[in-house]
C-alpha cells in the first residue's frame, strides 16, 4: 500500500508540473506586430472615407460594460465610396483570446441582444491579393430595416471560422505555451437585397486589405 502511494503520488505531482508547464505564459499580443486600430486601419482609400451618417448597431450599456472586460480596442466606423455606396464597419480586439471567457463575441448575440431576427446565411471563402479568407454571413431583421452581414475571426496571424475550428486553434496555441490576441471584423450593409449586398461586402473587403500595410495586414486577414 505504501508502494502504491508513493507512486500515485509520484504520478500526481508529475500531472501537476506537466499542467504548469503547458499553462500558457507568452502573449501573443506582446511577441506579434502590435495593433493599433486607430491607426492601422486607414480613413480613406481606394475611394472609400469615414462617413458619420450612418452608425453601426453597437451593444445595450449593460452588455457594453462587459464587452470591455473582454476587448482591449474597438472601432466602429461608417465608409461612403465616391459612388455613393455605404458600407458599415466594427472591429473588436482583444488581447486575450486564450478561452471562451475572454473571447470576442460572435454578431449573432450582439444582434440578438439589440432585438434582431437573426439567421446564418452560409459560409463563404473570399479570394484576396494576399490570401484566401473565410468568413461567414449572417441577414439580421429589425422592423423594417434588413443588414446582410460578413463577418470573421482571427487569432493571432490565423484567420479562423467561429466555433469549432476557433476552439481547435486555442487548443494548439496554448499547448505551445501562447496566450493569443485576436479580433472579430465585421462588415454590413443596410437594406441592400442579399445578393448585391454580399457582393458590395466582398468589394470593400478586398479593397481594404490592399489598403493596410503589409506589416500589419495578415494580423486583420490571416495568411494563406
Amino acid at each position: 500500500m505504501n508502494r502504491r502511494a508513493l507512486i500515485f503520488g509520484a504520478f500526481s505531482l508529475g500531472a501537476v508540473a506537466a499542467s504548469a508547464q503547458l499553462r500558457p505564459s507568452r502573449r501573443a499580443a506582446e511577441a506579434l506586430q502590435r495593433i493599433d486600430l486607430e491607426s492601422q486601419v486607414p480613413l480613406q482609400f481606394m475611394g472609400w472615407q469615414v462617413d458619420t451618417s450612418t452608425t453601426p448597431v453597437l451593444p445595450s450599456p449593460e452588455l457594453q460594460e462587459s464587452l470591455d472586460k473582454i476587448y482591449t480596442q474597438l472601432i466602429a466606423r461608417t465608409y461612403v465610396h465616391a459612388d455613393g455606396s455605404r458600407v458599415m464597419f466594427t472591429i473588436a480586439y482583444g488581447a486575450d483570446q486564450a478561452t471562451d471567457a475572454t473571447s470576442v463575441h460572435r454578431p449573432e448575440f450582439c444582434y440578438s441582444a439589440q432585438g434582431f431576427a437573426v439567421k446564418g446565411a452560409g459560409t463563404q471563402r473570399l479570394k484576396l491579393a494576399s490570401t484566401q479568407l473565410d468568413v461567414r454571413r449572417l441577414e439580421a431583421r429589425l422592423g423594417s430595416r434588413y443588414e446582410p452581414i460578413t463577418y470573421w475571426v482571427t487569432l493571432n496571424d490565423k484567420a479562423v471560422l467561429p466555433g469549432f475550428q476557433r476552439k481547435l486553434k486555442q487548443i494548439e496555441l496554448g499547448l505551445a505555451g501562447l496566450i493569443p490576441d485576436g479580433m472579430l471584423v465585421r462588415v454590413s450593409t443596410i437594406n441592400i437585397p442579399e445578393a448585391p449586398a454580399y457582393k458590395l461586402q466582398e468589394r470593400f473587403i478586398a479593397e481594404l486589405e490592399q489598403s493596410v500595410s503589409p506589416q500589419v495586414r495578415s494580423r486583420y486577414f490571416g495568411t494563406a
